[in-house]
């Protein structure tokens, strides 16, 4: 209820953010050992489901929100679920959150999961008509636009997202499919140019058109959007935008703390917060140093990581809760991601980003199914497989010699 505090000092873990990363540290926390109390805030009615397939089946029309849903283990039957509600501060030094509804929460234990937010376009002009895709009701929204006949369509943006609602779209027989980025290929920055390319050509061989190397100014029409205005002086007709332009870090409540919020949170090895052993950050909203590269911190934005910080975060925190040592075993997660985009997919495991200066193409043709490989000083560091279930598979075989490679040297 409004202004009364929920639960006592001792024996409760406050799981911030009610997605993926909320319910899987939930889960682990049990798995971890701890038997006190956990209570789950997170700002959507919905229980934790799965947002890959919202770019895809879910906005093909092919996925209800039922089959979206993670089913959650037995061991968190228990947890108490306050969904719908927001933290808007965080008291760290009392042990304190603060709820949008006036009340408040004591903690022992914190977990920092409220993930991102789609960042917006600050361009002049109508808001509706313009749409991101984060959540059910995002999809869902967007989806009610493709399907209208006629819908000229441009998606600002090609990167994951991007791509992804391009493909949908022209799968949705959406007449007119335009992606826009300053950047002069899709997906170059996470892949490099050699697949950049050929995903363009792949993109455009099946009906969507690019403007790359351009950025957007302002949005034409007056109650809705009727036209992007390019930075070049084009305007290109829209009835739908979608906005794809990146993520912001949900982190405005832990404001006033003392930590670093300049990309997402902070954390040292062990994935604990501001040097409080007593807060941990899991999933996308965390920038941690990975020991298995160079050990700088960085947020990843990938499907894998909200389960793999969760595990080592749960074990940290309730050893320190304990009263034990959590270990010196530093944490060293293969970041691992997959794109769908019409009939094919991309798989990639490792950090292809940090080796973008030394492609090599390991099988294959660019022109057909490709496996790919980055490098730095001459070491393997990410794969990636672009084509059918083969090329996939392909880059998987790769995964246990990635696990095995020594630490790259900051």
């Amino acid at each position: 209820m409004p202004g009364t505090t929920t639960g006592a000092v001792t024996g409760r873990v406050v799981v911030a953010g009610g997605s993926m990363g909320g319910l899987r540290a939930a889960e682990q926390l049990r798995a971890a050992g701890w038997t006190g109390a956990v209570t789950v805030v997170g700002d959507e009615p919905h229980m934790p489901y799965n947002r890959p397939p919202l770019s895809k089946e879910v906005l093909a029309g092919k996925a209800p929100f039922e089959s979206l849903a993670f089913t959650p283990k037995a061991a968190v039957a228990d947890v108490e679920w306050r969904l719908g509600t927001r933290i808007v501060a965080a008291r760290l030094d009392e042990r304190i959150v603060e709820l949008d509804d006036g009340g408040t929460i004591r903690y022992d234990g914190l977990v920092v999961a409220t993930g991102m937010r789609p960042r917006r376009l600050r361009c002049p002009g109508p808001l509706t008509g313009r749409h991101t895709v984060r959540t059910l009701a995002d999809a869902q929204a967007l989806r009610e636009e493709l399907i209208r006949p006629g819908a000229r369509v441009v998606v600002v943006g090609a990167g994951f997202i991007g791509c992804e609602v391009a493909a949908t779209a022209v799968g949705l027989g959406v007449r007119e499919v335009t992606v826009v980025d300053p950047l002069p290929l899709p997906m170059v920055g996470p892949l490099g140019e050699l697949l950049g390319r050929a995903l363009l050509k792949r993109h455009e061989e099946r009906g969507v058109r690019f403007r790359l190397g351009t950025g957007v100014d302002g949005f034409e029409g007056d109650d809705r959007v009727t036209g992007v205005v390019l930075s070049d002086g084009t305007v290109l007709p829209a009835d739908v935008v979608v906005e794809s332009v990146g993520s912001v870090a949900n982190v405005e409540w832990l404001e006033g703390n003392g930590l670093d919020l300049s990309d997402g949170v902070l954390t040292d090895g062990q994935l604990r917060v501001g040097g409080r052993p007593e807060v941990v950050a899991v999933g996308d909203v965390a920038r941690f140093p990975n020991a298995r590269y160079d050990g700088a911190p960085r947020r990843v934005e990938h499907w894998s990581i909200p389960t793999d910080t969760a595990k080592h975060a749960a074990r940290v925190l309730v050893a320190h809760l304990d009263g034990a040592e959590a270990g010196t075993a530093s944490f060293a997660p293969l970041p691992t991601f997959w794109s769908d985009q019409h009939e094919f997919r991309l798989q990639s495991f490792g950090a292809p980003a940090l080796g973008k200066d030394d492609v090599r193409i390991l099988d294959g043709d660019p022109e057909g199914d490709v496996l790919v490989g980055y490098h730095v000083g001459g070491q393997l560091v990410g794969v990636v497989a672009l084509g059918g279930q083969a090329a996939a598979m392909g880059a998987a075989r790769y995964r246990a010699q990635l696990l095995k490679q020594p630490a790259l040297t900051a």
